[in-house]
């Protein structure tokens, strides 16, 4: 990589790969959650994790670049971890609160990965991508914000 261009595209297509992995591992995470409205956030965040997609797509089509690239390895990695602590955790309660952990480092590098896109997206004079980059790293938040409620509120108690 010789520009900060050449660094876009690769940090646009580690995202698209990030989020393809993840349109595969959270059916998986709704389907092992017990608790309601654990197993609804996992579903919801699915169907933004697509549009996600979907948008890093349209963007990279926009770029005229290729979506994919190499596979992302940190995601790669964190779903591996998350896969691994379900198999080791015997206690339902516990299970559900160590699926948020899980699910929030996947959360945490998202919204590095998009806030780094969009100061890349600002600072080469593409605007509108980055408010669509916005877009998806505003809704990561959220996604986060979301996982830490149930933690604080039910789910880390009952584990107790």
């Amino acid at each position: 990589m010789k520009n900060l261009e050449a660094l876009f595209e690769h940090q646009l297509q580690d995202l698209y790969s990030a989020e393809d992995q993840l349109t595969k591992a959270l059916p998986k995470m709704a389907k092992k959650a017990k608790d309601a409205k654990l197993k609804k956030a996992f579903e919801d965040h699915l169907e933004e994790t697509k549009e996600h997609k979907t948008r890093i797509k349209e963007i990279c089509d926009e770029l005229d670049i290729k979506a994919k690239g190499e596979t992302c390895k940190a995601m790669e990695g964190l779903i591996k971890e998350a896969e691994d602590f379900l198999k080791e955790v015997d206690d339902e309660d516990v299970m559900h609160a160590g699926m948020i952990a899980e699910a929030q480092r996947v959360e945490h590098y998202e919204i590095s990965g998009y806030g780094t896109a969009v100061r890349y997206a600002k600072e080469l004079g593409h605007k509108d991508i980055a408010a669509k980059l916005q877009k998806t790293l505003d809704e990561e938040y959220k996604a986060d914000t979301t996982l830490n409620d149930l933690a604080e509120k039910r789910l880390n108690k009952k584990a107790i």
